[in-house]
C-alpha cells in the first residue's frame, strides 16, 4: 500500500489572532431591553402555497339536502340477462341437456312471495360458450323447459353434432332471441324488473376553536396570512381560521375516506348499538362497487385498452376525468409522447410548432381512444401531510364519469336526475345541518355564558352519495 498523509488528526484552521466574534455582538432574542432592535417581517411567508385541499367535490359533485337518517337510491340493472357459471349435465355429441345455473341469482319481486329463479322461458333461443381462455366452443338452442326450482333449463341444440363441450364445462349463456310454431301458444311467462337498491347515512362531523379574552386582546407582532384573506395582528383571528380551513377539508376528506362499521368492529362495541356507525365514502364504494386497478399506474396504451374494455362492460360513459397524482400524471405524458414518431429526443411533442422563442409544454391535458379522458392533478394525493405520503395502500387516482345519471329518488319520490358523485346533507324547514358554525361564552361578541372566553363550534351531517360506481375506476398500488 503507497504511503499517504492520513486525514487525522488534521490542521486547524482556527485563526490566532485575539479579535473574535462573541454571541452578544447578535440578537439572538427579541428582548427589547436589549439596545439593538431586529429586523422584523410582519407578514408570514406561505413556505406551503395554498394548504387547503377541498376542491375535488366542489368541481365534480353537488349538494342537495336530506332530512333522514337514511338515503337510499335505486339504480337501473341489466337490461339483457346473462348467466357466466353454468354447467350441462349433457355429454358431447347429445341433442338435448339440461344446464344448471350457478350464479348468484337476484331475488324477483317478493310481492307475490316470489323466490330467487333464473330469467329464461320456454321458446327462447340461447347461445352457450365455453368459459375458459382460448376456447371457441359455443352451441346455439332453443330452451325448451325451464325448472325455477332446481334453477335448470332444458336445451335442445340446433346444430346436427348435438352439443360440443364436455359435461361439467363451466359455460355462459344468454339469450339473443325466441322461436315458435305456427299456431302454438305464446309465452306463458313475464319477466319482473329488478332495480339494484343503495343506501348510505350521513355522518355528524364537529370541530371546536376557543380563546381566552384576554389573549383575544393581546397583538402580536406578526401579521395574520390566512388562504381565506384575514388580515391583522391579532393571533387568535389566524387559528380561528385555520381551524374553519380543515374544517371545510374535513367535510370532503370524510366523504371521501369514509368506510361503514363493520358487525362486532371496535367503532360500534365502545360507543354502543347506536353509535358511531360510519358511512360509505368513494373509495370503500369504489373497491366494493366500482372497478379497480392496482400493482401501479397504467403506463402503456395495452393498460389502457384494459381499462376501456372494462369500461365497455359497464356503463360505457362518453367522457370521464382523471383525478390523479403528479407521478401518474407524469406517466401519461410520458405514454402519450411516445405515440410521436418524430420525438425521439422528446422535443416535439406537447406543442409541436416550437421555436426558440417559445416554452415547450411537455403536458397533455387528456386524450382520446374510445373514449375521452381529461386529467387533472388532484391536490389531495399530492399533498404529504395527507394521501401524498402514503406508501402502502397508496391512492395514485380515481377515474370520474362526467354529467349525470336518472334514478329513483324515494325521499322525491321521482325519477330526478343527479350527478354520479353528490352530497346529502340533513336540513327541513326549521335546521340545516349543511355547514352550522355558531359562538359561545363572553368574549368576542358572545354573551352565551360566564365563561370568559370565546368558543367556535362547527358541525355538519352529511353523506356523499356514489351513483353508478361501475363506472368509476380506482387506481391503486
Amino acid at each position: 500500500m503507497p504511503a499517504q498523509v492520513a486525514s487525522t488528526p488534521g490542521f486547524a484552521l482556527q485563526p490566532s489572532a485575539t479579535r473574535q466574534t462573541l454571541a452578544t455582538n447578535y440578537i439572538t432574542n427579541f428582548d427589547f431591553l436589549n439596545q439593538y432592535l431586529p429586523d422584523t417581517y410582519e407578514k408570514e411567508f406561505e413556505r406551503y402555497g395554498n394548504r387547503s385541499v377541498a376542491s375535488f367535490l366542489r368541481a365534480v359533485g353537488a349538494e342537495m339536502p336530506s332530512s333522514s337518517d337514511l338515503i337510499k337510491w335505486a339504480e337501473q340493472g341489466r337490461l339483457h340477462t346473462k348467466y357466466i357459471n353454468c354447467t350441462s349435465a349433457g355429454a358431447v355429441g347429445d341433442d338435448t341437456a339440461t344446464i344448471t345455473v350457478n350464479d348468484t341469482l337476484i331475488p324477483a319481486n317478493n310481492a307475490g312471495g316470489q323466490t330467487s329463479r333464473i330469467a329464461f322461458k320456454v321458446g327462447q333461443t340461447v347461445l352457450l360458450s365455453v368459459n375458459a381462455a382460448g376456447s371457441t366452443l359455443s352451441n346455439k338452442g332453443i330452451i325448451t323447459g325451464v325448472s325455477a326450482s332446481a334453477n335448470t333449463f332444458t336445451v335442445a341444440y340446433y346444430a346436427a353434432g348435438g352439443q360440443t363441450f364436455a359435461s361439467g364445462v363451466v359455460v355462459s349463456a344468454f339469450v339473443y332471441g325466441s322461436e315458435f310454431r305456427k299456431g302454438s301458444e305464446g309465452v306463458t311467462e313475464s319477466i319482473e324488473a329488478n332495480d339494484s337498491i343503495f343506501s348510505n347515512s350521513p355522518i355528524i362531523i364537529k370541530d371546536k376553536y376557543a380563546i381566552s379574552g384576554s389573549d383575544m386582546a393581546q397583538i402580536g407582532w406578526v401579521e395574520v396570512t390566512t388562504e381565506n384573506g384575514a388580515t391583522g395582528f391579532l393571533w387568535y383571528i389566524k387559528s380561528e381560521h385555520e381551524t374553519r380551513l380543515r374544517f371545510e377539508d374535513y367535510l370532503e376528506m370524510s366523504m371521501i375516506e369514509a368506510v361503514p362499521a363493520e358487525t362486532n368492529s371496535g367503532a360500534i362495541a365502545t360507543t354502543g348499538s347506536v353509535g358511531n356507525k360510519g358511512s360509505e365514502g368513494m373509495f370503500y364504494v369504489i373497491n366494493n362497487r366500482g372497478n379497480v386497478f392496482s400493482g401501479g399506474n397504467p403506463t402503456a396504451l395495452s393498460d389502457f385498452d384494459s381499462i376501456i374494455s372494462r369500461l365497455d362492460k359497464q356503463g360505457a360513459i362518453e367522457e370521464n376525468v382523471l383525478f390523479i397524482n403528479r407521478q401518474f400524471s407524469f406517466d401519461i405524458d410520458d405514454m402519450l409522447a411516445a405515440q410521436n414518431s418524430y420525438g425521439a429526443g422528446g422535443t416535439s411533442y406537447g406543442l409541436f410548432d416550437n421555436d426558440k422563442e417559445m416554452a415547450l409544454n411537455l403536458g397533455f391535458t387528456g386524450f382520446r381512444r374510445g373514449y375521452d379522458f381529461y386529467k387533472t392533478d388532484w391536490k389531495y394525493l399530492n399533498d404529504a401531510a395527507l394521501r401524498g405520503g402514503i406508501v402502502g395502500g397508496a391512492v395514485n387516482g380515481v377515474l370520474v364519469p362526467a354529467g349525470s345519471t336518472t334514478v329513483y329518488d324515494q325521499v322525491l319520490g321521482k325519477n330526478a336526475k343527479r350527478p354520479f358523485l353528490h352530497v346529502r346533507y340533513r336540513a327541513s324547514e326549521t335546521e340545516d345541518r349543511r355547514y352550522k358554525t355558531w359562538i359561545t361564552g363572553s368574549a368576542g361578541g358572545a354573551q352565551t355564558s360566564s365563561l370568559d372566553a370565546m368558543e367556535v363550534h362547527f358541525l355538519s351531517e352529511r353523506a356523499l352519495c356514489t351513483l353508478g360506481a361501475n363506472n368509476f375506476f380506482l387506481f391503486t398500488n
